[in-house]
């Protein structure tokens, strides 16, 4: 057997992706332990928030990609809502944010030793995490309506996120259709929002997938997009996945498109 190096010499595949998972994991609890450490800093003055921020938003796309390459979809799910939590962290933090971000770190360090795979599948995970930083929501009532926005990142995202979370909806956001598919599967959203036009896999490919699928033709879809009604793309989609059109009729659009749903 060829020499692969770095200590795994003469091993099978699979004992060196188990070598590699363990390596991972170590390296997963103690950068946890270290932003614990660096957020207690920042608790107390002794750090600037901004820069923790940045470390653990780096440390959380990490875990992601690799937990996912490793299999742990739980570990990946939390991770990817961890980075989307702390994402918009304003200038002087919420009091909230300090026990948030405890539990989000104890959840993780369970899931890298294995002590919270039997508690719940990754959908239930993330609807027990805490609602993301950056939006002032006042007096409105959080709903348990789990939202997924499979859309690239800019103004019109934002426009679309700010409306569901007036409407008291926990909202998340994918930018690549490729992981927004994934992301689908493992956390069963109660609704999913598609751009038409993504990269590498086209948004209305993404919904009529998602339709056509046993484990998740039964979640709500919805497509959002620029093109004229009357565009023969759009006729590709099921008839019960409702369009939303970018513009003066966005609003309308999706509350009809939430009534229609249940969601309302």
């Amino acid at each position: 057997m060829a020499e692969l190096g770095n200590g795994h010499q003469g091993k099978a595949a699979h004992e060196v992706v188990e070598d590699l998972r363990h390596e991972f994991i170590e390296e997963l609890i103690e950068t946890v332990q270290s932003l614990d450490v660096a957020f207690d800093a920042a608790r107390n003055g002794h750090r600037d928030l901004k820069d923790v921020v940045t470390e653990c938003r780096r440390a959380a796309v990490l875990f992601r990609g690799q937990a996912a390459n490793f299999g742990m979809h739980r570990l990946a799910a939390v991770a990817h809502r961890l980075d989307e939590y702390v994402a918009h962290t304003p200038k002087v933090a919420p009091p909230r944010i300090w026990d948030d971000l405890q539990g989000f770190f104890d959840l993780i360090n369970r899931l890298a030793d294995g002590k919270a795979e039997a508690e719940s599948d990754p959908a239930s995970l993330v609807r027990l995490l805490p609602a993301k930083l950056g939006f002032d929501l006042g007096d409105i009532e959080i709903k348990t309506v789990e939202v997924m926005l499979v859309m690239p990142p800019g103004a019109q995202t934002r426009f679309v996120e700010r409306e569901l979370q007036q409407c008291g909806y926990r909202v998340s956001m994918v930018a690549d259709s490729l992981h927004g598919f994934s992301m689908v599967v493992q956390t069963k959203p109660d609704l999913v929002i598609i751009s038409a036009m993504m990269s590498d896999l086209e948004g209305i490919d993404l919904a009529m997938a998602l339709s056509a699928m046993p484990s998740t033709r039964n979640i709500p879809l919805a497509v959002i997009t620029s093109l004229d009604k009357d565009d023969d793309t759009l006729k590709l989609l099921p008839k019960r996945v409702p369009v939303l059109f970018k513009g003066a009729s966005f609003a309308d659009d999706l509350f009809k498109a939430l009534d229609n749903l249940f969601l309302i």
